[in-house]
């Protein structure tokens, strides 16, 4: 039986063809931002963890921004408004029955959530 043999020449155009290929397909997806992440805004991203956790049509009707990208608000569900951390991979509220590891993120996170500040002086 013959022995076969991969020709240099073969071998460099064939790899030169993988490279150009491959060079025009991340300049095909560079061209469309494909390769950069979306970022959502924490607002946003509460909503989309307020849904999921309690129902599609839950409305959040006060919010603070909070540290280490974390958001602070109130969110109307069953007539009442319930107090909620959101964090990118989790999302807390005062309803659940961690009722101290709320509060100590709410302090962490939110440490000046729902107070006055710079209040006008007295006359």
């Amino acid at each position: 039986m013959a022995r076969r043999v991969i020709r240099i020449e073969r071998l460099i155009a064939v790899l030169g063809v993988a490279v150009l290929a491959l060079g025009v397909a991340i300049v095909w997806l560079v061209s469309r931002n494909a390769l950069t992440r979306t970022e959502v805004s924490p607002l946003q991203r509460a909503e989309s963890q307020l849904r999921t956790h309690l129902n599609p049509r839950v409305t959040v009707v006060y919010s603070e921004e909070g540290r280490r990208n974390a958001l602070c608000g109130y969110v109307r569900t069953e007539g009442r408004n319930v107090a909620f951390v959101s964090r990118p991979n989790r999302i807390i509220l005062e309803t659940d029955p961690l009722k101290s590891e709320f509060d100590d993120m709410q302090r962490d996170l939110c440490p000046g959530f729902m107070t006055v500040q710079n209040l006008p002086a007295a006359p």
